[in-house]
């Protein structure tokens, strides 16, 4: 059985006809740089996440980086974040010489605690920098309450969790990445709606933001050959608007599709005494981007039996970024942050994208139900 961990190949097949099409056409107009596929693709995921702007960019890195820039954050400013997620996020903060603060994480959720953030506020935090892991959103209602009372701007990054729902107490409902004052996507090809190469966007309802992010992302020019600010080269390939314009049409049913395998895994592993499905909380849907396992005991022999099987099985993420060599120089020791520590020996995710069958889930799930029997 040919099972992989996200399978992108089956998912073209199915709109390969509207793919094909929307290439030749880029191609036959030969508009390859900022073309009329950029602004078309802009307004409909603006119209999708309701939100006032969308600016397209070359990755979810650059889109970091460049809200960053656009907050006008100095040198020696902090910014806090998690010691748990991918290395962007501080990557970033690291090379624009800002200082990341880090805060430890939900054990269930695996998200930046609001408890945590607000310990670490001191005069100089300018900012927070919430990941919404895996797919599931963030607490953003007690973060953006935080923010408001000590005058923080919030990023989200939203690169894991295109299509999730957040809903607040008063019942409103918001996407992931239109709750802070800007949010980062990236549409690598694995994500929930994917490119067939790199590309990243952000996100804001700010005018003044707005405006900067674009320049910024375009050299800082404000129209040709004038340059406002200082800006880089950072832009979404015309070929990959196109193909993300196709598939923002199927991304509410891919995120249900998500939805549908992770229903699987739960009813089946529930009850497997040695491991814990993926948490749900009542402010956030879950978009599945990974759907990960806390295995407290044996996670690595447990991927290696799955792998045995030809099941892929990945750990993300295997160590917390505070103990990685590149970034010791922040001061951090092991057990300054135990959660993100205990998780990163704990979780494993499971084969997880729209293309899963009910034959597949049944050989996955069996296998590990063998692994624990």
């Amino acid at each position: 059985m040919n099972i992989q961990m996200v399978d992108l190949f089956s998912q073209y097949e199915k709109i390969k006809t509207e793919i094909d099409s929307q290439i030749q056409e880029v191609i036959r107009t030969s508009v390859f740089i900022k073309g009329g596929k950029i602004v078309e693709f802009e307004e409909n995921l603006k119209k999708y996440l309701n939100i006032n702007h969308v600016i397209t960019c070359g990755n979810g890195t650059d889109a970091l980086q460049i809200a960053l820039m656009a907050l006008n954050l100095k040198e020696g400013d902090e910014v806090i974040t998690t010691p748990f997620t991918f290395v962007s996020t501080l990557e970033v903060l690291a090379l624009m010489k800002l200082k990341p603060v880090l805060a430890d994480v939900d054990p269930n959720t695996f998200n930046i605690r609001p408890e945590s953030v607000m310990a670490c506020i001191t005069p100089n935090t300018k900012a927070i920098v919430p990941v919404h892991l895996y797919g599931q959103c963030s607490d953003m209602e007690s973060l953006m309450d935080l923010a408001k009372m000590h005058n923080l701007s919030v990023i989200e990054d939203a690169c894991q969790a295109l299509g999730t729902d957040y809903c607040f107490r008063n019942e409103k409902t918001a996407k992931a990445g239109t709750m802070g004052d800007i949010a980062c996507n990236s549409f690598f090809p694995t994500k929930n709606l994917g490119a067939f190469g790199d590309g990243g966007a952000l996100f804001t309802n700010n005018d003044k933001l707005a405006q900067s992010m674009r320049s910024i992302a375009n050299h800082g020019m404000s129209k040709r050959y004038y340059y406002q600010q200082i800006g880089m080269n950072s832009r979404l390939d015309v070929i990959q608007a196109a193909i993300l314009d196709v598939k923002l049409k199927y991304l509410d049913q891919y995120v249900l599709a998500r939805q549908d395998a992770a229903a699987y895994y739960d009813r089946e592993l529930s009850g497997i005494k040695g491991i814990s499905v993926p948490a749900r909380v009542s402010y956030s849907s879950h978009s599945f981007h990974q759907y990960t396992l806390k295995v407290p005991v044996q996670r690595d022999e447990l991927q290696n039996f799955l792998k045995s099987k030809g099941i892929p099985g990945m750990v993300y993420y295997p160590m917390p970024l505070h103990l990685q060599e590149a970034y010791r120089y922040l001061g951090y020791q092991k057990g300054d942050f135990p959660v993100a520590e205990e998780l990163s020996e704990q979780v494993l995710s499971l084969p997880m994208h729209t293309e899963l069958n009910n034959e597949q889930l049944n050989y996955i799930v069996t296998a590990i139900r063998e692994f624990f029997s």
